[in-house]
């Protein structure tokens, strides 16, 4: 069965971003990128700072409510589709629940065939990405470098702490082939 979803799960600046990209570059079929931030950003601005949406505490906790949920499930579950319909589709997700975000993809996604990527990086690397970058709350990538992987289950794994992203998608390519 031919891969028609990749999905990249890591903390806040470790990478994925850079990685979908260089896949985008690497693969030779088009691949539609589509990520949490995307989705975020396609809310409603009233719910990216409220108790039914998503809200992002100064220490860098995100807290997610109701709505975001609801919202979620259906733009999984309309990514899917995409996928289902022809287009390979890669994705940068955050799984903030680690186990239970994953299993919230699953249910969406059915049979379709995906690529579990891991994209693992030094939660002191992160975070100074973080500080370069400039648009997010310092604190988010040290909390979520590792509690998105807990118990989270991959096909392949690649660490960004000193391999450019790059050469991380290039080793994603060479497992899909």
């Amino acid at each position: 069965m031919t891969t028609q979803m990749i999905i990249l799960n890591g903390g806040s600046s470790s990478g994925k971003s850079g990685i979908v990209r260089c896949l985008q570059a690497v693969l030779p079929d088009p691949w539609l990128a589509f990520g949490v931030d995307s989705f975020v950003d396609a809310m409603p601005a009233r719910m990216q700072a409220s108790d039914e949406g998503i809200e992002i505490a100064a220490d860098g906790v995100v807290s997610v409510g109701a709505d975001f949920r609801a919202l979620e499930a259906a733009w999984m579950e309309g990514v899917v589709a995409m996928a289902r319909a022809g287009a390979r589709v890669v994705i940068d997700e955050v799984l903030l629940g680690g186990a239970a975000s994953q299993k919230r993809w699953q249910k969406a996604l059915g049979d379709l065939a995906v690529l579990r990527v891991g994209v693992r990086c030094e939660s002191s690397v992160a975070a100074g990405r973080e500080v370069a970058r400039g648009d997010r709350v310092q604190g988010m990538a040290s909390l979520q470098a590792d509690v998105v992987h807990e118990g989270v289950i991959y096909d392949l794994e690649v660490d960004t702490t000193h391999t450019e992203s790059l050469e991380c998608a290039r080793t994603i390519a060479t497992h899909l082939s």
